[in-house]
């Protein structure tokens, strides 16, 4: 592959990446935000599948393909499930069309998106130095990763049902996944399999949860439950 194609490339899935974020933002279905995350999950396995391709190195591939099957795969597939779940009555997800949106996050969607052009310059300001002490096309993407990491930690504090804070979490494990590809040029194999297998282990513990706080009060509102509470 040359030069000119790789940096192509590597910019167009970094592009895909943040776009993938920044669409979260705009969508309030959960089931299209769900979609979305899937989406950016294979744009992170293609960035490391170019790096690894640049660097000639298998290994990295290997994680590229293990990346795609969870951040794809599996994880969609489990928040689908979680989504999905009957409520304590046997309301399934067909017949309660509130329960499956963002109907009143904290900040609205034109705010949100103001937000996130907002994190993105402040990501590319913050990683600048940086990226100059080793000007490749892969340092010069690593603004993308950081600007992933600061969407993901916006959405995890201002959306109000469980299986969106779920989305926020894992953006930002994306985030700081493609940051530490970008600087580094690939993770060790091993590094990456711990920190997925943590990740998995995560996201399996919270769709437990939130299937039964749908089963058991037939909504996942972090507010009406800070309200049961009271």
């Amino acid at each position: 592959m040359s030069e000119s194609l790789y940096t192509q490339l590597l910019d167009l899935a970094c592009g895909a990446f943040l776009l993938a974020a920044v669409m979260i933002l705009w969508r309030r279905e959960l089931d299209a935000i769900v979609r979305i995350f899937a989406l950016q999950g294979i744009a992170l396995a293609a960035v490391a599948v170019l790096l690894g391709l640049h660097e000639e190195r298998w290994d990295l591939i290997a994680v590229a393909a293990g990346i795609g099957l969870l951040r794809a795969g599996v994880l969609p597939y489990l928040m689908r499930r979680a989504l999905t779940a009957p409520t304590g009555d046997h309301r399934t997800y067909d017949t309660d069309g509130a329960e499956t949106r963002e109907t009143q996050p904290l900040v609205n969607v034109a705010a949100s998106l103001l937000t996130a052009a907002a994190l993105t310059l402040l990501a590319y300001a913050v990683a600048r130095p940086l990226a100059e002490l080793d000007p490749t096309p892969a340092t010069r993407a690593l603004p993308v990763g950081l600007a992933v990491v600061l969407i993901g930690f916006f959405v995890l504090v201002t959306r109000r049902r469980a299986l969106a804070q779920v989305v926020g979490f894992l953006l930002l494990d994306n985030g700081i996944t493609a940051t530490a590809f970008l600087a580094t040029s690939g993770v060790p194999l091993i590094v990456e399999l711990g920190v997925s297998f943590d990740v998995l282990l995560a996201v399996l513990v919270l769709q437990l949860l939130t299937t039964r706080m749908r089963a058991a009060f037939g909504t996942t509102d972090i507010d009406d439950l800070r309200e049961l509470h009271d």
